[in-house]
């Protein structure tokens, strides 16, 4: 078998297309987070905190010269990504627990009993007694 025969049967099972839809949604969802955070959650946590602005929280370690720029520890953006990395783990979580939850409720369902009809139970009685009858 060639490679790119090898690949392609690689890249066509049903695990690897999961990966990538699993991939890209993910991506996406990453994004709305992170809007989510900048957007909605952070202004109203810094104007509580006084009008604090996270990205501003810088650790300056050498000054700007006029041949290069500062060297600073960026401990705001860090924060930042805390505060994403938390929340999208919780929303994750959060779904995982529903479609467990659902999964248990589908488990606990009891099969439904196959009705035999009337004919049925009737060739099975005359089967039985011709059985006996041998």
């Amino acid at each position: 078998m060639s490679l790119m025969q090898d690949f392609k049967k690689f890249a066509l099972r049903g695990n690897v297309l999961d990966l990538a839809v699993a991939v890209v949604i993910g991506a996406a969802f990453g994004r709305i987070v992170t809007s989510f955070v900048n957007d909605v959650l952070m202004p109203p946590i810094g104007l509580l905190l006084g009008g604090i602005d996270f990205s501003e929280f810088i650790f300056t370690l050498k000054d700007a010269t006029e041949e290069a720029a500062a060297v600073t520890i960026n401990y705001g953006a860090f924060i930042q990504h805390l505060i994403d990395f938390t929340i999208v783990a919780f929303a994750i979580f959060m779904v995982i627990k529903v479609f467990e939850k659902a999964k248990r409720k589908e488990e606990a369902k009891p099969e439904p009993i196959a009705v035999i009809p009337e004919q049925e139970k009737l060739l099975a009685e005359i089967r039985d007694l011709l059985k006996v009858g041998k």
